[in-house]
């Protein structure tokens, strides 16, 4: 938080006036039992973080969401070198792309349940709650699925796509459980190989009903490959390609999107090469791209990365990109920090209204103030970070 703030009710007239363009967003967080659901965001505007000495970004942590059920099994030290076949096969008329326009012409849907709106709700005569509630957690944020929980994954992708469809808005879920995620890194954990990651898959796409719906599929799955030996970088590509044609032929209405990682990681064409064996350049798996999620880089370096990628790609000339703008207001620091860096601050609001050609929305992937795994635990909302993001 910078020194000389104000009051907070001076400090929202600013920032009010600051945002104007800034639509509501909300928060990510799952609740227990099968009605339980995780959140969805929308945002607009944003940075990434550069990659720091020995981590490539900001992880998304799998403690984001509460487990609907008992603890997951430990995931296997490698993933499974074969691929199962697509179980529930896309029939030819469920492959087709719907209108951009026809998803742009509705909001975002911004979960009831989060971490920020629990402490907001506790909190009411905290100094910092009326900013942490105007800013944060009045604003959509997407919902994270990183639990292994094939028995009760349906359920909980439901719960959030029925509410969604019960208010008119589309639903941001993130699906976050591929095998030897995060490289056994601080978010490490996913389906125990990639058989059973096919079956989490296929109960997942079973709750997304027949709505509209923005999918992140597995942040870090594609850029962060190079713990994979060549074998298992391979299975694991064919596993998102097979992913993606399930979601899709799930629900046709489904906009996919597969991970670019961000603009200071690989490079454009080497990016492109790595999403094309994935499924990303397939309108039967893929809507196109996403990045800086959990990230800081400013948003104009991600667009203008994003467009590069998408060109590198080739494929249907409808496929875009969407970019997480939850904590890039003042951009990526410049010693590479990722956790939890100080200086930071919101970015634009999430919207689908982006007024950049090829780029489909700005989400709030990552919910600013839950931490890294340095102001706090990592998953955890922190209202001190929160406050500082949000004030900033």
């Amino acid at each position: 938080m910078r020194e000389g703030s104000g009051t907070v009710a001076g400090l929202l007239e600013r920032r009010s006036g600051r945002r104007g363009v800034m639509v509501a967003a909300a928060s990510v967080v799952v609740v227990l039992g099968a009605a339980a659901g995780t959140l969805t965001a929308y945002g607009d505007g944003g940075d990434d973080g550069p990659r720091g000495a020995g981590r490539p970004h900001p992880k998304a942590s799998a403690s984001l969401v509460v487990p609907a059920s008992a603890p997951p099994p430990s995931p296997s030290v490698s993933a499974s070198a074969s691929v199962p076949a697509a179980r529930p096969k896309p029939s030819p008329g469920r492959t087709a792309r719907v209108p951009r326009a026809a998803a742009g012409s509705t909001g975002l849907y911004r979960h009831p349940d989060s971490q920020v709106l629990d402490w907001v709700r506790a909190n009411p005569g905290d100094p910092r709650t009326a900013v942490i509630e105007s800013e944060i957690a009045s604003r959509p944020a997407a919902v994270w699925f990183t639990e292994y929980d094939p028995e009760t994954v349906t359920s909980r992708v439901r719960a959030v796509t029925s509410g969604a469809a019960a208010q008119g808005r589309v639903p941001v879920l993130v699906a976050y459980a591929i095998p030897d995620r995060d490289c056994g890194g601080a978010s490490e954990g996913g389906a125990p190989d990639l058989d059973a990651y096919a079956g989490w898959i296929d109960a997942f796409a079973a709750g997304l009903g027949r709505g509209e719906a923005v999918v992140v599929l597995e942040p870090d799955s594609v850029a962060q490959t190079d713990c994979l030996d060549a074998a298992v970088r391979a299975a694991r590509l064919a596993a998102l390609a097979r992913a993606g044609r399930v979601l899709k032929g799930a629900d046709p209405r489904a906009r996919v999107y597969y991970d670019a990682g961000h603009s200071a990681w690989n490079s454009p064409a080497a990016q492109a090469a790595l999403l094309r064996q994935a499924g990303a350049a397939s309108a039967a798996s893929s809507d196109g791209i996403f990045s800086n999620v959990s990230n800081f880089h400013r948003t104009a370096d991600e667009v203008a990365y994003d467009r590069r990628v998408l060109d590198a790609l080739g494929g249907p000339p409808g496929l875009g990109a969407v970019i997480d703008t939850s904590r890039n207001g003042n951009g990526a620091p410049a010693d590479g920090e990722w956790c939890d860096p100080d200086g930071r601050s919101i970015g634009s609001a999430p919207t689908f209204r982006t007024g950049q050609d090829r780029i489909d929305a700005y989400l709030w992937v990552k919910l600013p103030g839950e931490s890294d795994g340095c102001k706090g635990a990592a998953g955890e909302f922190s209202p001190s970070y929160a406050y500082e993001l949000a004030s900033s």
